[in-house]
């Protein structure tokens, strides 16, 4: 392992909304439930986990097979309303979540928020923080494809690369929860760290897997950017040298064992 001072910076954390920063699944279900009732259907818990990590796009076009008589646009905005509502009673956080933000802030590190949540919600839970820790928010009516595509990840990195042409995708670590959220972290080629939560997360040695971002801090984070940087033909769960199996799986599992987005 190079010494920490020839280790590349960490400069960008993107983090996922929903299922990441806050619990709002629970939210975002009842709304759903209570939709489709309205309109003479049944929303089943299996009907509700399609969902997660999904674009709001692709959710309304799930409610109308349901029995939603509603234009997509009209779904989205009473989904959304009810949810707004919701966190302006009590914003619901993932433990560990204001913790790590707040460390990556005064560390310097630059923080964007990639969610699949439109911008009304996400600015009510941005309100909600202490600090101004989102240099800026990409947001699921600011993008073309949603998650599991890469674009919302592929526009952050470009919104700081902006300001920082040397950044690259090497130097941003992504945190997500949701299936379709990682996929997309992923394919953007971002480091990426999964924190299960609604749904368990299928086997990607990728990645990594953290259970909780509680007792997280930046050095973490920072030991998974040089690990990228070290061993860059490796996954997360094999290193292309044997003899550094035991280095990456110390360091990015423990602790180890889904997001609207």
């Amino acid at each position: 392992m190079r010494s920490s001072a020839s280790r590349p910076l960490l400069k960008a954390a993107l983090w996922d909304m929903d299922g990441t920063i806050v619990d709002t699944e629970p939210y975002w279900i009842a709304a759903e439930r209570a939709l489709v009732e309205a309109h003479g259907g049944r929303w089943s818990h299996d009907q509700a986990m399609q969902l997660v990590g999904q674009s709001l796009t692709f959710s309304a076009g799930i409610l109308q097979e349901a029995g939603v008589a509603m234009e997509r646009r009209d779904i989205i905005d009473t989904l959304t309303g009810h949810v707004v509502s919701q966190v302006r009673n009590s914003v619901p956080w993932r433990p560990g979540a204001r913790e790590l933000l707040d460390e990556l802030y005064n560390a310097g590190v630059r923080c964007a928020l990639v969610t699949m949540s439109e911008a009304p919600l996400a600015r009510e839970i941005v309100a909600s923080l202490p600090e101004p820790y989102f240099e800026f928010l990409v947001t699921g009516d600011t993008v073309t494809q949603g998650k599991p595509h890469p674009e919302a990840y592929l526009t952050a990195v470009g919104l700081l690369q902006q300001q920082d042409p040397e950044l690259g995708l090497h130097h941003c670590v992504a945190l997500e929860d949701s299936v379709p959220g990682v996929a997309a972290a992923l394919a953007s080629g971002v480091v990426t760290v999964a924190i299960p939560h609604i749904l368990p997360l299928p086997h990607d040695p990728r990645r990594a897997t953290w259970d909780t971002l509680e007792g997280r801090t930046v050095a973490d984070l920072e030991e998974l950017v040089a690990l990228r940087h070290e061993f860059p033909d490796a996954t997360f769960g094999r290193a292309a040298d044997p003899a550094a199996d035991s280095t990456l799986e110390a360091a990015v599992h423990s602790g180890a064992g889904p997001a609207r987005g």
